[in-house]
């Protein structure tokens, strides 16, 4: 190795410590025109490693580092990219390579690109498959997205229930290669329809000579074509699943959704959550983070807008009650300090309860239970914040019917803000949207405007009498 080569041995390094090593060194090879140098230094790396690596690289030296794997390492590699890269490297590559890569792509893998790819360059690459292939993507092109159908792979193992175990196994090892996984097996009769499933494990402790049928497990766990894609993710974890079978409405087997694709639909999902929550758009699970900053503003602009409008309300609120303000100035002076608190509490009634009905926890105690519960829990902290915030209160304005006020609204607020952050979210979830949609900002928003009107209500009825 040349004096000037970065590469440095791993010996004794962590995973992570490598991958950030590889991704140091990566670019320098490069720019230096040291090839060999940068080929030697992603042998050892794993597929997900390189992939991070080359993301990292400025566009132009994506497709040179791409072009340095050997071809099966290649289309595992392009399996991990992100999206643009992906588009990015198929404008960089002659047809043939292309097609290549997009040939040996898994079909879930490769129906996921080409629902980013343009619609006449999708149609480009359809035409140069081969003809099963094809059939493949264009099947599982054909189910709406985010549901099993779109996300399944059609490579499975079927196996007869009159097949004996040491038929199955000679049968198994044929298609090892070629399918994505064999940890679970399945069975179907004459139509493709499901009759049971086993797994590989099975197969190892069983005899020879016994029979698929008296091994497989005829209760099976499956999902609809259409079943949504969380849903499809709640059942393989609450069940520990390695993948499902998928059934379209006539029970055939038309694929599996394996663990890995739902380990990035979580991420997916939590990521939208995410961003609802505070109030930005996603895109359609584009990377927030790589779109153009014109239509990030856009996207984050129109919950502003409705939150500024609702805000309005609260100056309209207070406007109206002059004639407190007027004789009472010190009320002024807590008004930040009530509705700050009471939007933190529902802010975080809200996002619990979200959580739980994303996760499926509070399907079982029942909505009213749900928001008996906060609301419950609302005025624990109203009483106890109340207790703090009415001393506090006193020795600032040395005047015990504000300090009173203050308490007594900060507590009502609290039951309010409770109430209404794990009321709204079950509310748009009955009538068939999204709960994140009632996000924390919204719920602050709307609680300030309530809480205003409840702190001066409380105050004139004690420091006026009215």
């Amino acid at each position: 190795m040349s004096e000037s080569s970065p590469v440095v041995s791993r010996k004794n390094l962590s995973g992570m410590e490598i991958r950030d090593l590889v991704r140091a060194q990566l670019q320098v090879l490069l720019e230096q025109d040291n090839l060999q140098g940068a080929k030697a230094l992603l042998m050892p790396v794993q597929p997900a490693d390189i992939a991070d690596a080359i993301e990292d690289l400025p566009q132009a030296m994506q497709a040179i580092a791409f072009r340095l794997l050997a071809k099966d390492e290649a289309i595992e590699v392009y399996e991990h990219l992100d999206s643009s890269v992906q588009q990015a490297l198929i404008e960089e590559f002659k047809s043939q390579e292309v097609y290549e890569i997009v040939e040996q792509m898994s079909p879930d893998d490769r129906a996921k690109l080409f629902d980013e790819l343009p619609a006449k360059v999708v149609r480009r690459l359809l035409i140069q498959m081969s003809p099963q292939e094809r059939e493949m993507t264009s099947m599982l092109l054909g189910y709406e997205p985010d549901t099993a159908g779109r996300i399944m792979t059609p490579e499975y193992v079927s196996l007869k229930e009159t097949m004996t175990v040491a038929d199955a196994v000679d049968y198994i090892r044929g298609l090892a290669e070629i399918k994505e996984t064999i940890y679970y097996l399945y069975s179907t009769d004459a139509a493709r329809r499901l009759r049971g499933i086993l797994s590989l494990r099975d197969i190892v402790i069983a005899q020879p000579e016994q029979t698929i049928g008296d091994i497989m497990t005829r209760e099976v766990v499956e999902v609809q074509t259409d079943t949504d894609q969380e849903e499809v993710a709640r059942i393989i974890q609450r069940y520990d699943f390695l993948a499902v079978p998928v059934v379209d409405r006539e029970k055939r087997l038309v694929g599996i959704v394996t663990v890995d694709d739902v380990l990035d639909i979580i991420e997916e999902e939590a990521t939208e959550d995410i961003y609802t929550l505070g109030g930005v758009q996603s895109g359609d699970g584009d990377d927030y983070f790589q779109t153009n900053l014109l239509t990030v503003a856009r996207r984050r602009v129109l919950w502003l807008l409705v939150l500024l409008i609702t805000n309005t309300g609260t100056s309209a609120v207070i406007n109206s009650q002059q004639d407190v303000l007027q004789q009472v100035v010190g009320l002024m002076a807590f008004i930040p300090l009530l509705i700050g608190t009471g939007g933190n509490v529902g802010a975080q009634s809200s996002t619990v309860v979200i959580r739980g009905l994303n996760t499926d926890r509070i399907r079982s105690m029942g909505p009213g239970t749900v928001i008996a519960r906060e609301a419950t829990a609302g005025l624990f902290l109203g009483i106890m914040l109340a207790a703090v915030v009415t001393l506090w209160a006193y020795w600032l304005q040395k005047d015990w019917s504000i300090a009173i006020s203050v308490g007594i609204s900060l507590a009502a607020i609290s039951v309010l803000a409770s109430t209404a952050g794990s009321t709204l979210p079950l509310l748009f979830q009955k009538i068939g949207l999204d709960p994140a949609l009632m996000s924390a900002p919204f719920i602050t928003t709307a609680v300030d405007v309530l809480g205003v009107f409840i702190y001066f209500s409380v105050a004139r009825l004690i420091i006026l009498g009215a």
